[in-house]
């Protein structure tokens, strides 16, 4: 009876969204409460992103836009996330930072965003499951006998 109901309701043309813009892939871009910031070397905005009949928008394809809107010479120094899909699709808004160069990239943003970004750089040393490991190993041993179990010189 429900369903019924909800199909009488809802007519075929409301249910399709533009098939034409989902197979193109178009998208919109606007940016507001667009910011200069020099102390931290960036250019800061909200982007609202208008995808019909998508489902999202890749981050790339948005920061290579951007690169040619503001006529951005590197498009890695553009760095856009948080990111939320309005109810019903279409529509998505998120942040969007854009960097003078490379290195201020670097020293202000967080590492898990340079991380996401291909910038950061690898962890050095043991593992946490291995330190730990290593540790015990050490409780059950006396004196010389602990350096070798910790692995070092024999």
């Amino acid at each position: 009876w429900l369903k019924a109901r909800v199909a009488l309701a809802l007519p075929n043309s409301l249910v399709v969204a533009h098939p034409i813009a989902a197979m193109t892939g178009e998208f919109t871009i606007r940016t507001r409460k667009f910011k200069q910031n020099p102390l931290l070397g960036r250019r800061q905005f909200v982007l609202d992103v208008i995808h019909p009949g998508m489902a999202n928008v890749s981050k790339k394809d948005l920061a290579t836009k951007l690169a040619s809107m503001y006529k951005v010479h590197d498009s890695q120094c553009i760095q856009l996330f948080g990111f939320k899909t309005a109810f019903g699709g279409g529509r998505s808004t998120g942040f969007g930072l854009i960097y003078e160069n490379l290195d201020k990239m670097k020293k202000f943003e967080p590492k898990y965003r340079l991380k996401r970004a291909g910038l950061g750089a690898e962890k050095a040393g043991a593992g946490r499951r291995s330190k730990k490991d290593t540790k015990n190993r050490r409780k059950k041993v006396r004196g010389k006998e602990k350096t070798k179990a910790a692995g070092g010189k024999k």
